[in-house]
């Protein structure tokens, strides 16, 4: 079996950056990650890592320990790897700089930028269902010798160069693309070393779940309603499957793996969608065309949106092309 090390040292020759540099980067992403997955396996047996914070984030949500536990595993380790030159968090309110202490002229060192979601779906934590962390990387635009600006994160999807998340559930699971397919990683947690599990991932052939929050249903426009009732129908390969757990990482992850679409539209009480474009769409979207699916607004590929701000928002759907398209095509019709 491949470790993860292993893995990107073999497939060196499909990055078009310094693989030093990458190996680096995994291993902030390693670290940090094994740092909550021993969180998370405990947070039942100790209240120092369940519950609210009493902070109020950014996004006006209640924030819970673990998610500001999250935060500050990846920020430090980011932090120590001289790669990272800025990261923006869904937790922070700004992007951070990290000055590194050894910075070179080289184009190839302290080049990264990093968005992350460092823990989604922290809703779930306290009733021990599946969360996780999504990450997306980009390179810096501005020039190496300058700190980084705000422009630096405001780039398309279609400008990642590494985009993946992990899934902390029965197992933990690392899954991450470099445009050269998504490929899956399981933690042997007896020696702390992620292994290839999950090669080359695609979107099945079947198409069977569909992926909502059916209790704003009330709330969803007139196209969104009508899909889901053509999802219900007895008819060709229908009715699909109803699963929805409530975190987007849990959701794609089965999705990817057994056939399905994810949607979380606009509704009444968000006009704009809910899910950010930056921390969490566009590094989905990424792994979804990866692995052979579609990721949308309702209209627009989510990869093609010019970002504008740093927490924007987005109606977000996601998964194999014909479901997707399917979706748009009544979202066109019928509103």
């Amino acid at each position: 079996m491949y470790t993860l090390g292993e893995f990107i040292i073999e497939n060196r020759d499909y990055f078009s950056y310094s693989t030093e540099s990458l190996l680096r980067l995994f291993s902030s992403i390693k670290l940090a990650s094994k740092a909550i997955h021993k969180e998370v396996n405990k947070a039942g047996l100790t209240t120092e890592i369940i519950g609210s914070s009493g902070v109020i984030n950014i996004q006006g949500e209640n924030q819970k320990k673990l998610d500001d536990f999250a935060h500050r595993a990846f920020l430090e380790s980011f932090k120590n790897r001289n790669v990272v030159c800025g990261i923006a968090s869904e937790e922070a309110k700004d992007f951070i700089v990290i000055n590194n202490k050894d910075k070179k002229e080289n184009f190839l060192q302290n080049q990264y930028i990093v968005l992350i979601d460092p823990l989604d779906g922290s809703s779930n934590i306290d009733v021990n269902v599946s969360i996780g962390t999504i990450f997306s990387v980009y390179i810096k635009k501005s020039p190496i010798q300058m700190d980084v600006t705000i422009e630096d994160f405001l780039q398309q999807g279609n400008k990642q160069i590494l985009a993946g998340y992990i899934i902390y559930g029965s197992s933990t699971i690392l899954v991450y693309s470099t445009g050269n397919g998504v490929h899956g990683f399981t933690l042997d947690p007896s020696v702390g070393t992620f292994y290839l599990s999950h090669y080359n991932i695609h979107f099945p052939v079947k198409e069977k779940i569909y992926s909502i929050n059916e209790g704003n249903y009330a709330k969803f426009s007139n196209g969104i309603r009508k899909f889901i009732r053509y999802c219900q129908e007895k008819k060709d390969n229908r009715p699909y499957t109803a699963r929805y757990i409530g975190s987007l990482v849990g959701d794609f992850h089965r999705n990817i793996i057994q056939g399905g679409i994810y949607i979380y539209p606009k509704t009444a009480s968000y006009p704009e969608g809910k899910l950010r474009l930056l921390y969490e769409c566009n590094p989905i979207a990424f792994l979804t065309e990866q692995a052979g699916g579609k990721a949308s607004d309702g209209k627009n590929s989510i990869l093609d949106i010019e970002p504008k701000e740093l927490h924007q928002r987005t109606p977000f759907i996601c998964g194999p092309i014909g479901m997707v398209s399917q979706l748009e095509k009544f979202m066109n019709n019928f509103g």
